[in-house]
């Protein structure tokens, strides 16, 4: 495969749309995800990554779980899982695990694709971000990816993503437009 985009798919995990922290924005956005995640699976030279939210027992005792008091993505539980209409697309036998965070945002994830593009000097047209949720993990990615890759065009697709409400997904979709994060599909048809 000779990768010249790739397609970060950010907790789009059982617990935020169905589960704990159920959301009726997430439920929406399902079909738009999966069709992009499909066509970008298709492509020969798109290589699609997850990060999967992952919190241990002890959640609640995190400064995370004393402020957001909803334990969820405990790994192993069916919460934790990626949604079903995405697991077909899950790469379990690829050095492009599904990357788990502790937290919103994945240095990790940072780290490992500025090694992949600088390791050969690899040309990445973007990297485009959809999924969970726009104002707390696709944000803090977003913005970590940009940091580590200042010269790799970072997109977001605002029909692919859904925030906590409708105001805070344009809140933070606008705070991404002014870090020089090209966002498309941002206006009145965003939110149907």
């Amino acid at each position: 495969m000779s990768v010249k985009k790739i397609l970060v798919v950010v907790d789009m995990q059982n617990d935020f749309v169905t589960g704990a922290l159920r959301n009726e924005e997430a439920i929406k956005i399902v079909p738009d995800v999966v069709n992009k995640v499909k066509e970008a699976a298709l492509s020969s030279d798109t290589l699609v990554i997850f990060t999967q939210d992952t919190h241990l027992p002890d959640y609640m005792e995190t400064q995370e779980g004393k402020n957001l008091s909803v334990p969820h993505c405990i790994e192993g539980t069916e919460g934790w899982e990626i949604i079903e209409e995405l697991k077909p697309f899950v790469k379990t036998d690829s050095a492009w695990l599904p990357f788990r965070k502790g937290t919103f945002g994945s240095v990790a994830l940072g780290e490992e694709l500025r090694d992949f593009i600088q390791k050969d000097n690899i040309k990445i047209e973007k990297i485009e971000f959809i999924g969970l949720c726009t104002d707390i993990c696709v944000l803090s990615n977003a913005t970590l990816v940009k940091a580590f890759l200042p010269e790799v065009p970072i997109e977001v697709d605002a029909t692919c993503c859904a925030g906590v409400t409708p105001e805070s997904h344009d809140t933070a979709l606008n705070a991404m437009k002014a870090i020089q994060i090209k966002v498309n599909g941002q206006g009145d048809e965003a939110w149907r």
